[in-house]
């Protein structure tokens, strides 16, 4: 299945995709896709809906994150060998883990740069939504506490993450910096995580395009590196990380993001994000 979440921010309604690509409306069926309807109990009765009975939605509604703000968002940092040797930095040895503050936003709001933004950059990564919680998740078990997966784009600030110290949380925290979706497609429909390409324009250029085979540590090794360090929980988010072809890593000169860029981006499969930037307005 094709899960989405549609309406005005903080007032979104749980949706599925049917057959020919339109939004039918699930609220009769459940409150919201948060932690408690990610498992895979809820899920099987999602399944089991007749669709086609199901609200049609129009097409000119806004989609917001496909999963409710119910968990945290856990990212992988340098997890792609070509994006650690863009960066300058070693390639790591164990994931690098990290949380990314603040509230998923949907996949075509638009994105309001900080105040006096410098070096704000893009990051398409695989997201991974937790459905069934776990610690010490064994790695033959970790794909079955996956509900599904879904787009995100990492947007960060660079100069806060790494001229302010060295945070990488307060570098990409900023309201607006983890667009989500559009749908979260479940994890039947995905026969292999790590087989995945993925992309990302900026003003119509390609600047990422590769595929999750090229991940150090795949989708399994991921959940379960993290549930030997803290308890996963239903509506987690883990962003797996980034291909090379950031801003911060293009030749001879970095190139970040501008009031009027317009940024698309996608993963096979699991549907495209776009989104315009704006500048801060008090």
């Amino acid at each position: 299945m094709k899960l989405a979440r549609y309406g005005a921010s903080g007032a979104e309604r749980p949706a599925v995709v049917d057959d020919g690509g339109r939004l039918r409306d699930l609220s009769e069926h459940l409150s919201d896709l948060d932690g408690e309807a990610l498992s895979d109990e809820a899920m099987r009765r999602l399944a089991a809906l007749d669709i086609a009975t199901l609200p049609v939605v129009g097409r000119s509604v806004r989609l917001g994150p496909p999963v409710a703000s119910s968990g945290r968002i856990i990212c992988i940092g340098l997890n792609y060998r070509d994006h650690a040797e863009e960066t300058g930095l070693p390639i790591p040895r164990e994931p690098v883990v990290f949380l990314k503050g603040g509230r998923p936003s949907g996949p075509h709001d638009d994105i309001r740069l900080p105040r006096g933004s410098e070096k704000a950059d893009w990051e398409v990564e695989l997201a991974v939504v937790i459905g069934k919680p776990g610690l010490y998740v064994r790695r033959e078990e970790a794909l079955s506490h996956i509900a599904g997966y879904s787009v995100f784009n990492d947007v960060s600030e660079r100069a806060y993450q790494m001229d302010r110290g060295g945070q990488w949380t307060k570098g990409k925290s900023f309201p607006g910096f983890a667009p989500l979706g559009p749908f979260l497609v479940t994890r039947d429909e995905i026969e292999d995580p790590s087989n995945l390409h993925l992309w990302l324009d900026v003003n119509g250029r390609r600047f990422q395009d590769s595929t999750t085979a090229n991940l150090i540590f795949d989708v399994e090794e991921i959940v379960s590196y993290i549930s030997q360090f803290f308890a996963l929980e239903a509506g987690d988010i883990i962003a797996t990380g980034t291909p090379s072809g950031v801003g911060l890593g293009q030749k001879p000169e970095p190139v970040f993001l501008k009031p009027g860029d317009q940024i698309a981006l996608g993963i096979d499969g699991l549907g495209m994000q776009g989104q315009r930037i704006l500048a801060w307005e008090e």
